[in-house]
C-alpha cells in the first residue's frame, strides 16, 4: 500500500464506485434460499460516499453497481432500493462484468473504487484505481497476499459483518474532507442533499445476470 498523498489522489480521480456483495455487505453467510443481506449502517455508509463523491465532482453523480458471483434477492433488493446503476449476477469471471460496466459508463479504471474480501475479486481489484478489501481474521492470510501482490490500497480493520463498510465509506468521506459537509446536508435534508437525492433516484437500475 502507497502513502497517504498518493491514495488521496487516487480518491480525487473517483467517479464510481463497484461492490462485491458477499463479504463486504455482510459476513457471508447464506439463508437456505442462498441469500445473503445487507446492513442499514453499511447501506447508510454508501449512501453518503456517494453524496460525497457528487460533492466532489461538481453534482455529478458517481456510477455505483454491485458485481456477484451467486444469485442473491438481498443484493438485486438493494441495487433497486438504492438507485445503483446495475447488478452484475451470476458472473464467476467478475472481468466480464467489470468491462461491460467501464464501457457503458465511459470510465477508466483509474476512476473506479473496488470494495472487496476475497479472490475472485483480484481479477477487478487490479483493474481498479482504487482497493478496499473488507478485513476479516479468518481471510489474514488473503490479505497479506492481496497487500503484497499491489492489489489493496486500504484494508478495514473490521469484517463485512461487522460494519466494515461502514468503516471504509467513512474513512474515504473524511480522506476527501467532507465527512463532516456530507453528515450535516444529510441530516439537515438541505437543498444541496435533496439535489443529489433527485440524481439519484433518477438513475434507472439494470439487473444483468451472466448466461453461464
Amino acid at each position: 500500500m502507497g502513502s497517504e498523498a498518493d491514495f488521496r489522489a487516487r480518491l480525487s480521480r473517483i467517479r464510481a464506485v463497484l461492490f462485491d456483495w458477499d463479504g463486504v455487505f455482510n459476513d457471508g453467510w447464506k439463508d437456505q434460499e442462498g441469500g445473503s443481506p445487507f446492513s442499514e449502517v453499511g447501506s447508510m455508509g454508501v449512501n453518503m460516499l456517494r453524496f460525497g463523491l457528487w460533492l466532489q465532482n461538481k453534482e455529478q453523480l458517481p456510477y455505483a453497481a454491485v458485481i456477484t458471483g451467486q444469485h442473491n434477492a438481498f443484493a438485486e433488493k438493494f441495487t433497486q432500493r438504492e438507485k445503483l446503476h446495475g447488478v452484475y449476477i451470476g458472473y464467476i469471471d467478475k472481468r466480464e462484468a467489470f468491462d461491460d460496466f467501464v464501457q457503458k459508463h465511459n470510465l477508466k479504471g483509474e476512476e473506479v473504487a473496488f470494495f472487496f474480501d476475497d479472490a475472485i475479486d483480484l481479477a477487478v481489484a487490479d483493474r481498479c484505481g482504487l482497493r478496499i478489501l473488507m478485513w476479516s481474521a479468518a481471510g489474514e492470510r488473503f490479505a497479506q497476499h492481496a497487500i503484497a501482490r499491489g492489489s489493496v490500497d486500504m484494508a478495514t480493520s473490521l469484517s463485512g459483518g461487522q460494519n466494515g463498510l461502514r468503516e471504509a465509506t467513512d474513512t474515504l468521506l473524511t480522506l476527501m474532507g467532507r465527512y463532516g459537509e456530507a453528515i450535516d446536508n444529510r441530516a439537515a435534508y438541505s437543498e444541496t442533499y435533496q439535489r443529489y437525492l433527485t440524481q439519484r433516484q433518477a438513475a434507472v437500475p439494470e439487473v444483468l445476470k451472466a448466461s453461464r
